[in-house]
């Protein structure tokens, strides 16, 4: 079988979906195709985080709407992204964020013929899939989700999820993001800019270029020197503040 389809070697595929009906049906479907090799199946996000690592798949059919890790968290944890197939049940206005962008997605329930379609798109030879389309869809999610709830950090197999209660500040490194939480610190791909984005502007402030600072870890503001503070929390730690971080500490405190 060919019409266009990549490859004569197997395609390797992952199939994420907490619900087991749902994979049964899925790799019911991926049976008929003999070019694709199904080498993992995934009940939860942590698991496919650390299947995808492993397995280097070249198409993920990912259940978005899970416990613990939803689809777009598995996604923003991965060092490498394949194709990605959207399985969602998601309510119409979601839906189309995948439509506008073009983002191979199946809608449950969904049809035998369907899949064929979405499938064939997906594989097709000349139609590789941009990341940015994803990557829009993720800044979708994103926006939707906000305030940040959690924080997820992949630190090689283990994943930490961070709740932001207990997020004490955070620290720009680069491209990367410090934070501290607990008397531990963890590294995050992530700019402070995109993470201020999503934190709560009521709880967290930008306090220099460098620093976000949870309120309900600040203890004092203290004169450093001329037209210069720090920030002292709570356990001690000295943070810097800019001119314009204590202009908006002055309107939050």
């Amino acid at each position: 079988m060919d019409d266009g389809i990549v490859g004569r070697t197997l395609t390797r595929v992952i199939v994420v979906d907490d619900e087991p009906l749902a994979r049964d049906i899925l790799r019911q479907y991926l049976a008929e195709r003999p070019d694709l090799e199904v080498v993992a199946e995934c009940a939860n996000g942590f698991e496919a985080v650390r299947a995808v690592g492993e397995l280097k798949p070249d198409l993920l059919f990912l259940d978005v709407q899970m416990p613990k890790l939803d689809g777009f968290e598995v996604l923003e944890l991965l060092d490498r992204r394949p194709r990605v197939i959207f399985v969602t049940a998601y309510e119409e206005h979601a839906v189309r964020a995948f439509e506008v962008q073009a983002v191979d997605f199946l809608l449950k329930p969904y049809s035998l013929e369907r899949f064929r379609e979405v499938l064939t798109r997906a594989l097709r030879v000349g139609g590789p899939q941009e990341d940015s389309r994803v990557d829009r869809v993720l800044e979708s999610a994103t926006e939707r989700r906000k305030p940040l709830q959690r924080v997820l950090v992949r630190e090689g197999s283990d994943i930490q999820v961070i709740h932001v209660q207990k997020l004490d500040y955070a620290e720009a490194e680069d491209d990367y993001v410090r934070l501290a939480s607990g008397g531990k610190k963890y590294l995050k791909q992530q700019t402070l800019a995109d993470l201020e984005k999503v934190l709560d502007s009521s709880r967290f402030v930008r306090i220099h270029r460098s620093f976000i600072v949870n309120l309900d870890r600040l203890a004092r503001v203290e004169l450093y020197a001329k037209d210069s503070r720090i920030a002292i929390l709570h356990d001690g730690t000295k943070l810097p503040v800019s001119r314009s971080g204590y202009a908006k500490l002055k309107d939050l405190l």
